[in-house]
């Protein structure tokens, strides 16, 4: 049985990656209405892996006997961006902020020797990791190549590629 408190951030967290979903979307709106179809395939994936985040605490929380609660996911709050170098420091600026919530929710699973919560966690501490790391990439890139046209159609075309693998979380 799940700590009370345990169990409600993990809840909390899982409208908190469908809001996730939910900018990264609006991310992806912004560069495919700009014609950067390659940023917008980069983010929309993100969006997907936000998604299946979700899914991860919402499954976790369901085999661990605690009930869940969908609350309304909230619109992206950041208005219209005035560059695309926005759009990539906002997407840094929110991971970094997930980051702080995922060590919240360790932090208390740690506080509550809930030591299965914490092993669950382990895994998102490290895809979070990634999540900064490629967050910044992608601003490095932007401020060496984004001000050339061909270097910006080059990353875009790189962004393209990108494909779409679901985590492979064992829960």
């Amino acid at each position: 049985m799940l700590n009370e408190t345990v169990a409600c951030l993990l809840n909390e967290q899982i409208n908190k990656e469908f809001y996730s979903a939910y900018l990264y979307l609006d991310f992806s709106n912004y560069f495919a209405a700009k014609g950067l179809n390659g940023f917008a395939n980069w983010y929309k994936i993100q969006a997907q892996e936000e998604r299946d985040h979700a899914m991860l605490f919402y499954q976790y929380l369901h085999n661990n006997g605690a009930k869940v609660t969908l609350d309304a996911i909230a619109k992206p709050d950041g208005g219209e961006p005035d560059s695309d170098m926005a759009v990539l420091k906002a997407g840094l600026d929110h991971e970094l902020y997930v980051t702080g919530l995922i060590n919240g929710i360790y932090a208390a699973a740690y506080e509550n020797k809930d030591f299965r919560t914490m092993q669950f966690l382990d895994w998102f501490v490290k895809e979070q990791g990634e999540e900064e790391a490629n967050a910044t990439d992608l601003i490095a890139k932007m401020e060496l190549f984004g001000s050339d046209p061909k270097g910006l159609y080059m990353l875009n075309s790189e962004l393209a590629a990108r494909a779409y693998s679901a985590p492979s979380l064992v829960l």
